[in-house]
């Protein structure tokens, strides 16, 4: 059977990037092109600390802007918080919501962009059902805190309804991509620790997402290679010295380019890691990054077999492998031995008991989880072992 890049697509990205020290310089000129009224939404206060929030108040002010504040939004945005953003939109008839943060904040503000003049239940329509979106949106920018989640140029919205015990991710068409993101490593480096690394892995989960699918030669492939490698060359760097701002910035770029969502065109792709730590999230309010590298080792210790030939060239190409005298499952699997030994390394976290699950949560997390796959789609029960097997980790 031929081999081929196998599915058709077509790819738009409209969100300008303003990256490095001097980023923040193009605000008002963006602003410039909406209207009076803009949304500042942000989290929990270290916009203030680090001053970021005094310069961008003084630049809206200095453009002649209305401020209505959105602040408090949580890591793991509720679906309550979408709708008390809604309220102050339709309240304040906001022309742009300039969100400044990390994925968290801008993934909420997009939440709020397609609820606010929704007819009926947004979650229900668009978390739910997956309705395109057929009501008046309004438009979003972001000002980048934290590199993660790539949301800065990308359609996604993970949100968690905390009545349901669901947190459900959506990526919405490129019309919901912020319309401008401005990029400033600077802003990530009075970072804790904890988020950085945090952020780390979950930029490369997503990578690994659209690696781990399909047994043709396509070009993504490579791309996600070449990124894994800067990443977790960076990675090593940044832990070692944090205010090494080289290493900082390609984290932050390789953290947009992993989501964009560029990687994963013409691939099937997986996304059940996503999947089971969105429901371990939403009953832990774990860090997500965390969440994913607990689930990751477990997962793919499962379902490599399934996709083999991809996991011994991910072994060789991105951990440095050497194949030489071992079968392929050895292989395979000393890729992921060294993965782990990078996690740990970094000090992120492996162990669900860690991250405040339970072993009552466990079966409920299995249940709950909106089953996708790769190489294999996983059953409830498979996922519960998994689970199982990240909860006792260390």
């Amino acid at each position: 059977m031929e081999k081929r890049m196998n599915l058709d697509f077509t790819y738009q990205n409209p969100t300008t990037i303003y990256f490095g020290k001097h980023a923040l310089d193009n605000l008002s000129s963006e602003l410039a092109s909406y209207g009076e009224n803009i949304m500042l939404a942000y989290g929990k206060g270290a916009i203030k600390k680090n001053g970021l929030y005094d310069q961008v108040v003084a630049i809206l002010k200095k453009s002649g802007k209305n401020i209505v504040e959105l602040p408090e939004i949580m890591a793991n945005p509720t679906y309550e918080k979408v709708m008390e953003g809604a309220t102050l939109v339709r309240e304040n008839s906001v022309d742009l919501i300039l969100a400044v943060g990390g994925g968290s904040v801008i993934d909420c503000a997009k939440a709020i962009s397609v609820s606010a003049y929704c007819e009926g239940d947004a979650w229900t329509r668009y978390w739910l059902k997956f309705e395109p979106v057929d009501n008046k949106i309004v438009p979003v920018a972001s000002i980048l805190t934290l590199a993660g989640t790539g949301s800065e140029m990308n359609g996604g919205s993970v949100i968690t309804n905390d009545d349901m015990r669901l947190k459900m991710g959506r990526v919405f068409p490129s019309e919901m991509n912020p319309k401008f993101s401005i990029l400033n490593p600077e802003y990530t480096l009075t970072l804790p620790e904890y988020q950085m690394v945090s952020g780390i892995f979950d930029m490369m989960s997503h990578l690994m997402e659209a690696y781990f699918s399909g047994e043709d030669d396509v070009t993504s492939d490579y791309l996600i290679e070449g990124l894994l490698c800067s990443i977790i060359n960076s990675s090593k760097i940044a832990v070692k010295d944090p205010n090494n701002y080289e290493a900082r910035s390609n984290l932050m770029w390789s953290s947009t380019l992993a989501m964009n969502p560029i990687m994963g065109l013409s691939k099937a792709q997986d996304w059940e890691v996503h999947m089971i730590e969105h429901q371990l999230g939403a009953y832990t309010d774990c860090a997500h990054g965390m969440g994913l590298a607990a689930v990751s080792l477990p997962y793919y210790r499962y379902i490599y077999k399934f996709g083999l030939d991809k996991f011994v060239r991910f072994a060789k190409q991105v951990w440095g492998v050497d194949e030489a005298g071992k079968t392929k499952e050895q292989v395979a699997l000393e890729g992921i031995d060294e993965m782990e030994k990078f996690i740990k390394e970094c000090g992120i976290v492996t162990s669900l008991k860690e991250l405040g699950a339970t072993e009552e949560m466990l079966p409920l997390i299995a249940n709950s989880t909106v089953l996708l796959g790769g190489y294999k789609v996983l059953t409830a029960e498979e996922v519960l072992e998994i689970l199982k097997a990240a909860y006792v980790a260390e």
